[in-house]
């Protein structure tokens, strides 16, 4: 099996906080005895042992150093002193690991947050929906078709997209394909962001031109001219630090599958604390998030920095509760809360969750996910979201932190590098009637490359102001 490339740049100055209490256990296990949502049905608890015992004595996929390192950044997010750029596929695919798949997704990532720095004047924190994003959590656990009914796919992870018994199967021996993809992924992250392709002037050429060719060229013209003259400045006065070449770049993904998550957690030798070395930063959504269930519990137990996504259906005392489980000392980087609001009623819903988190003493970041909430299915059945209405629902979100005196920390969206057809609007002027021409995902609609960087100009000038 081979080990991930370690990232040589991960030096840092940890935070001591009380030591939360470590896993117990086996490879991490929890309390069998919590509801634990989302699980699949493995047919076979044998062969699931045999998976979770081999991937539990395999190599860890990031390091507790690395965590530490990210924990910092959120923390400077949360002091409103940098912003959060976190995107990716909704759902990674094993047939998606090619070297311009994943470049593809670095290449708009990194492009957006050089938009996203220039006008928020602050650094802005990479992190890609990469490297372990291969389950989904689904609203029913089978699915119907012509009276056969089966077991809903549940991405890569767990089963197969083919409607057939054999596919809709959940085998466990995918999660060990998981771990090898997510390898994959890391060691060409690693290679890309620490090896010329992050370069900062590149990724400024790309943007020209994608302003060049974008309908809205007159629009973005004026901000692209500023970061030219900024780099322009900077080789005038011989201005080369390391940090125009390189790029610092973290994964996360949704901690879904309790058991690759148990099994790939590890004690780190400095410490003695737990982490989930399966990314650097995991999360839980709206249907994992119940306060006494086994994925909160997860969360409790480990030191990477963690995430809740909360939507519109929040309550005040809810964002207390997970404050006071997941981070009862307050640290800043520890927690970030994800609002998937929807563009109709983040302006009425957020303020009240906002306001009772720092009235709880909260020093969690916050961050907009402007994708789940504004999905709706066509007449033709095609899952899809309109750029306008995405965009609406960031400008919701930095209303609401403008109005309370609290800092919008970043947005989280959905999107691919590649020129899909899946979501509606942007400059590129996707229609409803262009939806079945490149709708490849496997789950719900991304943003496309050009979309993407609409997006993050649009953003820009609202940082901007």
């Amino acid at each position: 099996m081979k080990e991930p490339a370690r990232e040589g740049r991960i030096g840092s100055t940890r935070i001591a906080p009380p030591r939360p209490a470590p896993l117990p256990g086996p490879a991490g296990a929890v309390d069998a005895a919590l509801p634990a949502a989302q699980q699949p049905q493995w047919p076979d608890p044998a062969e699931l042992d045999a998976v979770v015992a081999e991937l539990s004595a395999a190599p860890q996929l990031v390091f507790a150093e690395e965590c530490d390192r990210l924990r910092e950044r959120l923390a400077a997010v949360a002091r409103g002193e940098a912003f959060l750029l976190q995107g990716g596929d909704c759902a990674e695919t094993f047939g998606q690991t090619s070297a311009d798949a994943i470049s593809g997704k670095l290449r708009t990532l990194l492009q957006m947050a050089v938009v996203l720095t220039y006008a928020a004047s602050m650094p802005v924190v990479k992190v890609g929906r990469m490297a372990g994003q291969y389950a989904n959590p689904r609203s029913r656990p089978t699915e119907t078709r012509d009276g056969v009914t089966l077991p809903v796919y549940r991405g890569d992870a767990v089963n197969g997209p083919e409607f057939t018994a054999a596919a809709r199967r959940p085998d466990p021996r995918r999660m060990r394909r998981m771990y090898d993809a997510s390898t994959t992924t890391l060691n060409l992250v690693r290679a890309l962001t620490q090896g010329g392709f992050a370069d900062l002037r590149q990724v400024h050429a790309w943007n020209r031109g994608f302003v060049a060719d974008s309908p809205a060229a007159g629009r973005y013209e004026e901000l692209a001219d500023g970061i030219e003259r900024t780099l322009l400045f900077m080789r005038a006065c011989g201005v080369e630090p390391n940090g125009v070449q390189t790029a610092e770049f973290f994964v996360s993904h949704e901690g879904l599958l309790l058991d690759y998550e148990r099994a790939l957690t590890r004690t780190d030798e400095r410490s003695g604390l737990s982490y989930a070395t399966s990314g650097h930063l995991v999360w839980v959504g709206e249907r994992t998030r119940r306060p006494d269930g086994a994925h909160i519990d997860f969360l409790s137990r480990i030191r990477n920095p963690v995430a809740v996504k909360i939507g519109p259906d929040t309550r005040p005392d809810d964002i207390l509760g997970y404050l006071d489980r997941l981070d009862p000392h307050r640290e800043p980087g520890r927690l970030t809360f994800v609002a998937r609001m929807g563009a109709e009623r983040v302006r009425d819903r957020l303020p009240a969750l906002v306001t009772k988190a720092v009235e709880g003493g909260a020093r969690a970041a916050w961050v907009c996910d402007p994708m789940h909430g504004n999905t709706y299915r066509t007449p033709s059945g095609h899952k899809t979201r309109r750029f306008d209405v995405i965009l609406d629902e960031v400008q919701g979100f930095f209303e609401v932190h403008q109005q309370l005196g609290t800092h919008a920390g970043g947005i989280h969206v959905e999107f691919t590098g590649n020129d899909v057809t899946e979501c509606i609007g942007g400059g590129s002027a996707v229609g409803i009637e262009d939806l079945p021409l490149r709708y490849e995902t496997a789950c719900d609609p991304r943003l496309n490359h050009s979309q993407s960087l609409d997006l993050a100009f649009r953003v820009a000038e609202m940082l901007h102001g």
